[in-house]
C-alpha cells in the first residue's frame, strides 16, 4: 500500500505524538507490525503482538504512551508514542484514503444531462450517467458505471463507487460512502392478489432518503417506499449484501452486518446492532439500543435495550438456558427411555 513520503516528525505533529528515535526516519507505505519492512509505518495496540515490536523491520511504529517496551527495539525502528495507537493509526488510514481518492474532473465519456446541477471539485468517471435535474454537491466522487436517475440529490463529499445505481428522486446526504453494485430506490416488493389469485403490481411512488455520514457496503438493495420514504438515518452503517425493504426506517448510528434483511414498513431505532443473517419481519418496531445475535429471526416488536438471539428470537439469557437444555436433550431422552424400560419391566 503506497503513499506519499512522510517523516516521523511530520507524523508525530499530525498525531500529537512523542518521538523516540530518529525524527527524520521516513516511511512511504503502511504494514502490519509482523510484516513490517524498511520505510513502512505500523502500529502496536494489541499486546498479543508485542514480540513483533522487537523484531520488526518497520521504520516507524506507533505505540501507546502508557506502554513501556520490555526489550530494546531495532536501531532502525523509531517509535511514536500517542494516547491511543489504534485510533491514531485509523486516522492515518483515513488520511491515506483521502489522498488516494482525491480525484477531480469530468472524464470525456461521462454523460451529464444539461439540466443537472454539479458542484465544485467533483469527479465523474467515464461511463457514469447523471440524469435530468439531478443535484450533485461539492467534492462528490462518482466512479465508472454509476447511474443517477432524474431528480436525485447527492450531498457534499459523498462517494459512489463503480456500478452504484441511484433511482429517480432519491436523496443521498453528505459524507456518505456507497460501495460497488449497490442499488438504491428500486421498486419495493408490492403486489396485490386479485380474485383469480394473480398478483397485480402496486405502484411504488415514494423514494429513499439517506441522511449524512452513512456508509453502505457492496451489493446492498434499498427499496423505494410505496408512498413516502424509506429512510436510513444519520450515521447508519450497512455491511455488504443487506436488503432493506420499502418504507423501512433505520435509526441513527445503527449498524447492520452482512446478509441481513428487513421487511417492509418496519421501524428500527437508534444505536442498534444486528449480526450477520438476521431476518426482521415487516410492520414491527425495534426499539433503541437493541442488539441481535447472528442468524436470529425477529418476528415481533422489540423494546428498547433488549439483547436477543435465536429464531424466533428470545432474550439472550433465555436463549442460553434453552440451548443448554437442548444440548442435553439426547441424554434426557436416553434417561427417559431407561426409566420407561424399568417401569415396564417392574409392571
Amino acid at each position: 500500500m503506497g503513499l506519499m513520503e512522510f517523516s516521523a516528525h511530520q507524523i508525530a505533529a499530525l498525531l500529537n505524538g512523542e518521538i523516540v528515535g530518529n525524527a527524520e526516519a521516513v516511511v512511504n507505505k503502511l504494514a502490519k507490525i509482523e510484516e513490517g519492512e524498511a520505510q513502512s509505518l505500523s502500529f502496536l495496540a494489541n499486546l498479543a503482538y508485542e514480540e513483533h515490536l522487537y523484531t520488526t523491520d518497520a521504520s516507524i511504529v506507533i505505540i501507546n504512551k502508557d506502554f513501556n517496551p520490555a526489550k530494546p527495539v531495532k536501531e532502525t525502528c523509531t517509535l511514536i508514542k500517542v494516547d491511543n495507537a489504534y485510533e491514531c493509526f485509523a486516522k492515518l488510514l483515513e488520511t491515506y484514503n483521502q489522498f488516494k481518492g482525491n480525484k477531480e474532473g469530468i472524464e470525456d465519456m461521462a454523460y451529464i444531462d444539461p439540466t443537472a446541477q454539479v458542484g465544485d471539485h467533483v469527479y465523474v468517471a467515464n461511463f457514469a450517467y447523471i440524469g435530468e435535474h439531478v443535484q450533485i454537491g461539492n467534492n462528490v466522487k462518482i466512479y465508472p458505471h454509476v447511474y443517477i436517475g432524474d431528480h436525485a440529490k447527492i450531498g457534499d463529499n459523498t462517494t459512489l463507487f463503480s456500478g452504484v445505481k441511484i433511482y429517480h428522486e432519491c436523496e443521498i446526504g453528505s459524507n456518505c460512502t456507497i460501495h460497488a453494485g449497490t442499488a438504491i430506490g428500486q421498486d419495493g416488493f408490492g403486489f396485490a392478489p386479485n380474485s383469480d389469485n394473480e398478483y397485480n403490481k402496486v405502484p411504488q411512488i415514494g423514494n429513499v432518503i439517506i441522511e449524512d455520514h452513512v456508509e453502505i457496503g457492496a451489493n446492498c438493495t434499498i427499496d423505494r417506499a410505496t408512498m413516502g420514504s424509506t429512510k436510513i438515518k444519520k450515521g447508519v452503517k450497512l455491511d455488504n449484501l443487506v436488503h432493506v425493504a420499502h418504507n423501512v426506517e433505520i435509526g441513527k448510528n445503527s449498524v447492520v452486518a452482512g446478509q441481513c434483511g428487513v421487511a417492509g414498513s418496519t421501524k428500527i431505532g437508534e444505536n442498534c446492532m444486528f449480526g450477520g443473517q438476521v431476518g426482521i419481519t415487516g410492520h414491527i418496531t425495534v426499539g433503541n439500543n437493541v442488539k441481535v445475535a447472528a442468524q436470529s429471526g425477529i418476528s415481533k416488536s422489540v423494546q428498547d435495550g433488549k439483547a436477543l438471539q435465536g429464531s424466533p428470537a428470545l432474550d439472550i439469557k433465555e436463549f442460553y438456558r434453552a440451548y443448554a437444555g437442548f444440548k442435553n436433550l439426547p441424554d434426557i431422552i436416553n434417561r427417559l427411555n431407561e426409566l420407561e424400560r424399568k417401569v415396564n419391566k417392574n409392571g
